[in-house]
This record gives structure tokens, C-alpha cells and sequence, in this order.
């Protein structure tokens, strides 16, 4: 079905422009809900006849969302475990509770959790248990809250479903969680090494703990902080039957939305069995009331804005244009989209900036010999979006998370004090990852 003619006479391009600039501008300014934004956005391309009901609904991806829904579900009912409490303590305890190492030992936590879950859902595990790690202490924990957000954005780019940057990725250009894994993780192993080492000159190394402080932490029990061992034992069985599946994805046939959704249903189910019904119900709601739908929306609306620009050809110009200022070769094109991602990124939330340049990058294919050669660009801009977002406060939403998690007990994360020493950080993160890049790839 054909579009219908945007209203004045406008040409299709100058509307889609107009509404992706005010989408962006709109979830820039937070004056709005993002959610609302986007959703009010795809009304209006379709509305003003940029795109028909019917080719709206075609641009949503529903393998990022069904990966989304399935992981935020299995995360709601296993956080109810209280393992994540457990893995923060046993950690801050396995370094007999000295501050520099807590902050270097959290950081590994956070990564690797970040990776194997996604990152917003580890800081709002995590932080809330390194806030009291750190009133036992007695030490500021801001240093160690900053150190986190860098450790679960940096953990978050080795693998497909650790950041949303990478989850719209692999599901538009079909990337798999081993090609993240293998192709990434190298990378994220020794920036989060260079990045934890940073934070230990700036700010671990003057971290003292008196005996009497050490002790409160030491005498802190691990174990009470599982609270329920049977679904423990079910959501870890869950979660690795998951993470294998996404590994063995390729040979199953499987996209990672089904293995997700499919480990989803089975946790929700393991955890009603020998329940009465009215208790089943109550399960089931509270574990969909904690997946993050204001994402979700945001997401859907997100799909139509750029399947709209994306319809009337604005992206494939601009890819024309990116080309030309390169001059089609590909080791500056790449760098140009790391570093072009990673600036943008702190100033814009990543999701949005990568759900446009996905439709740019494609539209490179035939100049690099097909999608094949454009490998190189994917990795760059997944390490540019996930690293980039590091850069400020708004760079990314588990820092937004971290930011409101610290201000609910009263510590302060101002813009330009965390831009400060963030950003700088931030930089030598993207020039590490320049050198990976380049190294294995161009």
C-alpha cells in the first residue's frame, strides 16, 4: 500500500526530517518522557502520511523487543533470589573489605554481570549494596559509584544482549551472541583493565578504611542475603540454559527473542508450580510490573520515527555524504564512525543515535563489496555507542540509573562535575578501542 501525500504538499523528506529532529530534541531536553515522545513521534509519521498503518508496524523490530521483554522477566524473578546482594558482599569480603580493592573488585562484578544480563538492571542491583558496603567503611562512594557506570557500559559492548546499542545491532544486521562475544569481549577485557587502573590512580589509592570500619563489613553473612534457595537454584538453571542457547543460537535455528521469551516462560513457570492460583497471579504481575515498559515503548516508537526517515531516503543521502568526506576507504570511515559515535553519544542518548545509524551504515554495503565488508563498521559503532555513553551523564541509561539511585541517599551527581573526570576517561576508553579496531580489523 502506498503512502499517502503528507499534508501542505510537503515533499515526504522535509516532514520525516522535521519530526526525527523534534524526537530527538524532545528526548534530549527530558522536558518529556522519552516513551511518550517516540510514541507521539510514530503517530505523527503515520498521521501526516510519511509511512502507511501497515509499513509502521513492518518497521518494528520485534526480535529486539521479544530479547528485551524475555531478559527483563527473567532478571525480575531472579533478583527476588537476592544473589545479586550476595555476589557485592562475597566480593567486598574476598578482599578482606579494603576500599581500593572493593572498587576494583565491584568493577569486575559489574562488568561481567553487565554482560551476561544488561547493564541498567546491574547498577539497580548493585549500587544499593555498595551505598551501604560504603557507610560501613566510612568512605565516599562516589568514586566507586562513577567506577561502576563505566564498568557496566564497558562490560555491557562485549556481548549482544549487555547493551541496548548492541541488542538493535545484532537483531537489524543479524549478528549472533558469539560474534559479540568473540569479536568484543577481547577489547572490553583490556579497557576495563586500563579503566579500573585509572580510577585506582584517581581516586583507589587514597581510599583507607580503619580496622574497626573493615570489621563491620567482614562481619556481614552472604549467605542471609538469599532469600529464597529454591528459586535460586531454578533461576540459575534458567539463566545458563538461556546463555547457552544464545551461544548454540546459530546451530538451533533460533533468534535470540525466542530463547529469551522462552527462558522467560519457563522461569515464570517454575516459579508458580505447586502455587495456588490467586498466588500464581500475583507472581506473574509483579514480575511484569518490573520489566521496564517506558524502554519497551520507547523502543517501538523509535522503530517507526526511523522507518519513516528511513522510507523517504534522507539516510541513504547521508550515507552518501559520510562516503564522500572519507573517501570511501574503509579504515577512515570506521574510525570516523567510532569516534563520531562515541562524541554523539555522550550528548545523546545512545539508543536513539544508534537506531539511526544502523539504516546509514547499510546503505554503505555495495562501496565495501556487501554486508560482509562492513563488519569493521558494526564493531565501531557498538564500541563507539557503548563506550561513548560513559562520557556523561546522559550518555547512557544505566548512568541516569546510578545518578538517581546516588541522589535518593543523598549524594550528588552534577553534570559537570561528573563530566569532569568522566569524559577525559571516556576518551582514552575510545582511543584503546581505536587501536583494537585497527589492529584486528583494518
Amino acid at each position: 500500500m502506498e503512502a499517502a501525500a503528507p499534508v501542505l504538499g510537503l515533499p515526504p523528506i522535509w516532514v520525516a526530517t522535521a519530526l526525527l529532529v523534534a524526537t530527538y530534541a524532545a528526548v534530549i531536553s527530558e522536558a518529556v518522557n522519552r516513551a511518550v515522545v517516540a510514541l507521539l513521534g510514530a503517530g505523527l509519521m503515520i498521521a501526516l502520511g510519511v509511512l502507511t498503518q501497515e509499513q509502521a508496524v513492518a518497521g518494528v523490530d520485534f526480535n529486539t523487543i521479544g530479547l528485551l521483554v524475555g531478559m527483563m522477566v527473567i532478571v525480575a524473578v531472579s533478583r527476588r533470589t537476592g544473589m545479586f546482594e550476595y555476589l557485592a558482599i562475597w566480593s567486598a569480603k574476598r578482599v578482606r573489605a579494603n576500599p581500593a580493592a572493593i572498587m576494583v573488585m565491584l568493577q569486575v562484578v559489574t562488568a561481567v554481570v553487565s554482560a551476561l544480563l544488561d547493564n541498567v538492571t546491574t547498577v539497580l542491583l548493585v549500587v544499593p549494596v555498595t551505598l551501604v558496603i560504603c557507610e560501613r567503611l566510612g568512605v565516599k562512594p562516589y568514586p566507586l559509584l562513577v567506577a561502576q557506570v563505566f564498568a557496566a557500559n564497558i562490560g555491557g559492548t562485549a556481548t549482544l544482549i549487555g547493551d541496548p546499542p548492541n541488542i538493535l545491532i545484532g537483531s537489524r544486521v543479524g549478528l549472533s551472541f558469539n560474534d559479540f562475544l568473540v569479536n568484543l569481549a577481547p577489547a572490553v577485557i583490556v579497557i576495563q583493565l586500563a579503566a579500573a587502573g585509572l580510577f585506582h590512580l584517581i581516586w583507589g589509592r587514597r581510599f583507607t578504611a580503619t580496622p574497626q570500619a573493615r570489621a563491620k563489613v567482614m562481619a556481614f553473612d552472604a549467605r542471609s542475603a538469599i532469600v529464597d534457595r529454591p528459586l535460586l537454584v531454578k533461576s540459575l538453571a534458567v539463566l545458563a540454559l538461556v546463555i547457552t542457547g544464545f551461544v548454540l543460537a546459530p546451530r538451533l535455528g533460533l533468534e535470540p527473542a525466542t530463547i529469551a521469551l522462552l527462558g522467560a516462560g519457563g522461569l515464570l513457570l517454575l516459579s508458580c508450580l505447586g502455587r495456588p492460583a490467586a498466588e500464581q497471579t500475583k507472581t506473574v504481575t509483579r514480575s511484569f510490573e518490573e520489566v521496564e515498559w517506558i524502554t519497551i515503548f520507547f523502543f517501538v516508537g523509535l522503530f517507526i520515527v526511523i522507518a519513516g526517515v528511513e522510507s523517504t531516503g534522507l539516510l541513504a543521502m547521508l550515507a552518501d555524504r559520510l562516503l564522500a568526506a572519507t573517501g570511501g576507504d574503509l579504515q577512515v570511515t570506521a574510525i570516523a564512525i567510532l569516534w563520531a559515535s562515541a562524541i554523539l553519544s555522550s550528548i545523546v542518548d545512545n539508543i536513539p543515535f544508534v537506531a539511526t545509524m544502523i539504516p546509514l551504515v547499510k546503505e554503505m554495503a555495495p562501496s565495501f563489496g556487501g554486508p560482509e565488508g562492513l563488519m569493521p563498521l558494526w564493531w565501531a559503532l557498538s564500541m563507539g555507542a557503548c563506550l561513548g555513553g560513559n562520557g556523561t551523564i546522559i550518555g547512557a541509561s544505566a548512568n541516569l540509573t546510578v545518578a538517581g539511585l546516588a541522589e535518593r541517599a543523598g549524594i550528588r551527581f552534577a553534570f559537570a562535575a561528573y563530566m569532569k573526570i568522566a569524559f577525559p576517561l571516556m576518551l582514552v576508553t575510545v582511543l584503546l578501542a581505536t587501536v583494537y579496531l585497527t589492529l584486528r580489523y583494518l
